[in-house]
């Protein structure tokens, strides 16, 4: 789950070490991932989906398992953005992603 804003050189290594880790996941075939990108977080996805982007291959590499918060997509104004870089968007928690249905299902959550 990515929370992280885009300022901030502390920041650029959260979604770095976020996306490298996803990415593990992704290449082992028996584990399940999911990327969120909510609150703050939500403004990573124009920057990274850019093919000019430092971390545009670490992103296409997880993009399948991407998803961002609708609510938040919308209040950080990267709707659009999010559209165009062909991330879905989650609503279930009246209008954000739900955290309670990924823990209830079994996953962990890792927070960056």
């Amino acid at each position: 789950m990515i929370l992280a804003d885009t300022e901030g050189h502390e920041n650029l290594g959260r979604i770095v070490n976020d996306l490298g880790t996803a990415k593990e996941f992704v290449q082992n075939h028996e584990d399940s991932v999911e990327v969120i990108f909510d609150g703050a977080g939500t403004e990573w996805i124009p920057e990274i989906a850019d093919p000019k982007s430092d971390q545009y291959e670490l992103f296409a590499a997880v993009r399948n398992e991407a998803v961002a918060c609708a609510y938040c997509a919308e209040a950080f104004g990267v709707k659009e953005e999010v559209t165009e870089a062909n991330v879905d968007t989650r609503t279930e928690n009246d209008g954000h992603s739900s955290i309670r249905s990924l823990v209830a299902d079994g996953y962990e959550v890792i927070t960056y």
